[in-house]
């Protein structure tokens, strides 16, 4: 993947085969997300959600940052406001939210520095790998901020009660070695390997079977967040045991072959929150 920086954008949408990658596309700002982004990003993600040849996301950036997180300026401009609006930090949880619910699974290519709240939209990805010299930072603290709670939830979850209150409380910057150690990084890799990385689980994850991964994706969310619906999980498991996804996977087994999962329109049509 090139990182030749275009003029800058909001989030571009490319495509090759059944990969998806969206790009923040604003290097002179270190991809810093403007208020157009946020429902420009919900759009792509609709969009990919609808397409049943779209097996993975790749999330990244332009330059040599991944995000600068959200713009504090709109944040400032709401502060000082007289009368109370939707906050910056409900508009850019809903995105995130919409992004971990994703049905597709999801991989940020961290490309650089993540900072802010894109470090949750990168937590929010199923899968991260991230440069040997990658960097994150929360600032919650220090700007005076109570971050949003579906945010602390998932940073609680995913990277445990001690991390959590590390970023979050002393809002320092931590290095991609330890990123990797307390598990933010699914994987590290020098700058040369980062696309070979991505390339290679981009390549498993779209050879697996969709509609099993994406139950089995909901139903891990739901556990993280301690709101399984137990019945649709039971139900999906139940039905594809039945289905034309575990038929094609023992037989494939059985020829030695990779599988050759199809998806039918009827399973993409309607999008059930994880």
């Amino acid at each position: 993947m090139s990182d030749i920086a275009d003029a800058a954008s909001g989030p571009v949408l490319e495509r090759d085969g059944a990969r998806a990658t969206i790009r923040l596309n604003r290097p002179k700002h270190l991809n810093r997300l403007q208020a157009e982004d946020l429902g420009e990003l919900v759009k792509l993600f609709d969009r990919i959600e609808a397409d049943p040849a779209i097996r993975v996301l790749v999330l990244t950036g332009t330059g040599r940052a991944f995000s600068a997180g959200y713009d504090l300026n709109s944040v400032a401009e709401r502060a000082v406001s007289a009368s109370e609006q939707q906050s910056a930090g409900s508009a850019f949880e809903a995105v995130v939210n919409r992004l971990e619910d994703l049905g597709v699974p999801t991989i940020c290519r961290l490309n650089g520095g993540v900072y802010g709240g894109s470090t949750d939209l990168a937590l929010a990805c199923d899968f991260r790998i991230g440069v040997d010299t990658a960097e994150m930072f929360m600032p919650a603290a220090r700007l005076g901020l109570h971050y949003y709670r579906s945010g602390i939830k998932r940073y609680v979850t995913r990277l445990g009660v001690d991390n959590a209150k590390r970023l979050f409380l002393t809002a320092q910057k931590i290095s991609a070695p330890e990123m990797l150690r307390i598990g933010y990084l699914t994987a590290m890799v020098a700058v040369e390997f980062l696309d070979e990385e991505v390339d290679k689980l981009a390549g498993v994850l779209a050879g697996n079977a969709p509609q099993a991964m994406r139950g089995m994706k909901r139903a891990i969310n739901e556990f993280a967040r301690g709101e399984l619906d137990e019945q649709a999980a039971d139900q999906r498991h139940r039905d594809s045991m039945r289905g034309d996804e575990i038929k094609e996977g023992i037989k494939a087994f059985a020829e030695k072959r990779p599988p050759k999962f199809l998806i039918t329109p009827a399973s993409t049509a309607s999008r059930a929150p994880a």
